[in-house]
């Protein structure tokens, strides 16, 4: 099993470029399902969740080709044989659900597993079912399975009211309305980026969508989608990633791609922190103000609020400032799997439920951790990255599913990393 070791090594400097949305690009791809035309997406990630939807939309008959060394994909379903996504696949990640929606809008029924993914908490799927139930789809839970049917005639409008945002319910329900008859409408939508960025898509295969960025969007459904071309956009988490690595290390970093908008509330606690962000013509640059980091209390809440995908990121940078922070995560449970690897490093850190308490120390001590997830694993090595010694990080394959060469990407802003390949 690979792992991955960071040696503190002083300020970094340099630029990062960073790379399409992870999140935005597993959600765009099975946008292909609501067309027979061709479907392409630019600035893609080069990930392995990625592949593990490339191999999903292939076993359903999709033709998926990646091009240009994997930020070009090419899609066209104009010949779906199979409306079964099986369990050996979606089993590997979440967003294998988002193939329900459009798969019912087009052909009038689907069978999909339910899904697994990171081990960050039960994330129900029952909110995409309720979705999709308001247009009018009949749902029957059987044997790991959803089936799911659209009454004669396809889907209908309807009025969707959440009960508390769901990232994943909103896209699939924006996709299926897109062919329902009739108007949809989705309240307490989520207000995320990437459902921006699926609107946009969307609209360039001829859908008819308002209010994109709001919590309610309005859907015209229409008789059928042509193909487009769209870029993926920048990665929000990555990002912020990345502009924490000069925040921990010290040095100046500019993170090209980034803009203020995508990171607006992790860049107000970054400035509450005493790190500098500034919009340039490229990208952010980030660096220090001065020598020492400030506490600062940290709520994770939906877009445009603090992100969850950060938290752990960001408890690694407060784990050496000045001063106690508190973080309270309110988005999953069962999020704070990385506060004993940290402690592991040195780091003070108290875990009461859904609240951290974490007391700044003088500097943290490499130490071997492993990673729990996708975002615990990168938040380790930041840590490494400004602890004394040698820091090993096993189980990084998590790594994997979020974060396309970041031994690279950090190696080119000076930092002493390398992937050790496993036996």
């Amino acid at each position: 099993m690979d792992r991955i070791v960071v040696t503190g090594n002083g300020p970094l400097q340099g630029t990062i470029p960073i790379a399409g949305a992870k999140n935005a690009c597993l959600t765009l791809m099975p946008a292909t399902l609501l067309s027979d035309e061709p479907l392409t997406l630019t600035n893609a990630p080069r990930l392995s969740d990625i592949r593990t939807m490339t191999q999903l939309l292939q076993s359903l008959g999709c033709e998926v080709t990646s091009l240009q060394d994997g930020q070009v994909i090419a899609m066209s379903s104009h010949d779906i044989g199979n409306l079964t996504a099986h369990y050996d696949i979606v089993r590997k990640m979440r967003a294998s659900i988002l193939v329900l929606g459009p798969m019912l809008a087009r052909h009038g029924r689907a069978v999909v597993s339910l899904p697994g993914g990171c081990a960050i908490g039960a994330r129900p799927v029952d909110l995409h079912l309720k979705a999709l139930e308001a247009m009018g789809a009949e749902m029957d839970l059987r044997d790991g399975y959803v089936h799911a049917k659209a009454p004669a005639g396809g889907l209908r409008g309807g009025e969707i009211d959440f009960p508390f945002v769901s990232v994943g319910a909103t896209e699939n329900a924006l996709m299926a309305a897109t062919l329902a008859r009739g108007t949809t409408v989705i309240r307490n939508a989520a207000r995320e980026p990437e459902i921006v960025d699926l609107a946009i898509c969307l609209r360039k295969m001829g859908a008819r969508i308002e209010g994109e960025g709001t919590s309610t969007i309005t859907v015209e459904g229409v008789d059928r989608l042509h193909g487009a071309t769209h870029p993926v956009v920048t990665d929000r988490i990555e990002l912020g990633t990345y502009m924490l690595a000069p925040a921990i290390c010290g040095g100046e970093v500019e993170c090209l791609g980034g803009r203020i908008e995508l990171v607006g509330a992790f860049c107000e606690k970054l400035d509450a922190a005493g790190i500098d962000v500034t919009q340039t013509e490229k990208g952010l640059k980030v660096s220090r103000r001065g020598d020492l980091i400030r506490a600062v209390n940290v709520t994770t809440e939906p877009f445009p609020g603090f992100p969850t995908d950060l938290q752990a990121q960001m408890m690694a940078l407060l784990c050496t400032a000045q001063g106690t922070s508190v973080l309270e995560e309110k988005i999953f449970e069962n999020r704070f799997m990385h506060a004993p690897e940290l402690m592991r490093m040195g780091a003070r850190i108290d875990v009461h439920g859904g609240t951290a308490t974490v007391t700044g120390v003088k500097t943290l001590r490499g130490a071997p951790v492993m990673a729990t997830d996708l975002r615990a694993s990168v938040s380790l090595i930041l840590a490494g990255l400004a602890a004394e010694g040698e820091t090993v990080v096993s189980r990084v394959y998590h790594l994997d599913r979020g974060y396309e060469h970041v031994v690279r990407k950090l190696r080119g802003v000076g930092a002493k990393i390398e992937r050790i390949k496993g036996e």
